[in-house]
């Protein structure tokens, strides 16, 4: 059973690492749906990115680092790296919406 969740964890946080990593180096804007940088303007759009990017680079290293914490110890010290990092990854994308795109929508 820790070999599946160290295998599903592992796939999904690499899934959102990926996706940060190329939002924000590879400044692919067009992973992100349209109705989120609508109202960015085009001078502010590197910024946003790069935000938008970091904040899914933690989450993305968050989950694997769960994985890999829960498959060689039996604590909730994983889930709680998880949870930190997922809240201070969407406190960065909702700060990034707000401050560039002037609200969620």
């Amino acid at each position: 059973m820790r070999w599946f969740e160290l295998f599903f964890l592992l796939i999904i946080g690499s899934l959102f690492s990926n996706l940060g990593w190329k939002i924000w180096k590879k400044e692919k804007i067009s992973l992100i749906h349209d109705y989120h940088y609508k109202k960015v303007k085009d001078n502010d759009k590197k910024a946003y990115i790069a935000k938008m990017g970091k904040a899914h680079l933690v989450i993305g290293i968050g989950i694997i680092l769960t994985g890999i914490i829960d498959f060689f110890a039996d604590t909730l010290l994983g889930w709680w790296i998880c949870g930190s990092t997922f809240c201070i990854g969407l406190v960065m994308i909702i700060y990034a919406q707000i401050k560039y795109n002037h609200g969620m929508f």
